[in-house]
C-alpha cells in the first residue's frame, strides 16, 4: 500500500511539473506581442494609444493560459493526492 501511495504522489508531482510547462507559451507570446507593438509604435507614433490598448488586451488573454496551468498544478500538488489516497484506502478496506 505504501508503494501505491508513493506512485500516486509521484504521478501528481510529475503532472504538476508538466502542467507548469504551459507557462512557457504565454511568456513567448507576450514577448512577441510587445516586440511587435514597439515596432508598430516606432513606425507610426500617432497610433500609440490604439496599439498599446490592443497589446494589453492580447497579453491579458494570453496570460490566462499560464494562470490555468498554475491552478491545475496547485490542484495536483495539494488536492489530488488526498483524494486519490482516500480512494485507495477505501478500496483496500472494502477488499
Amino acid at each position: 500500500m505504501e508503494l501505491a501511495i508513493g506512485i500516486i504522489l509521484g504521478c501528481c508531482a510529475l503532472g504538476a511539473g508538466m502542467a507548469m510547462i504551459a507557462g512557457i507559451g504565454p511568456g513567448i507570446g507576450e514577448g512577441n506581442a510587445v516586440a511587435k507593438a514597439c515596432e508598430a509604435i516606432g513606425r507610426q507614433p500617432e497610433s500609440k494609444g490604439a496599439v498599446t490598448s490592443t497589446m494589453l488586451m492580447g497579453c491579458a488573454i494570453a496570460e490566462t493560459t499560464g494562470i490555468y496551468a498554475l491552478v491545475i498544478a496547485i490542484l495536483l500538488i495539494f488536492v489530488a493526492p488526498n483524494i486519490l489516497v482516500d480512494i485507495l484506502v477505501e478500496t483496500m478496506q472494502s477488499l
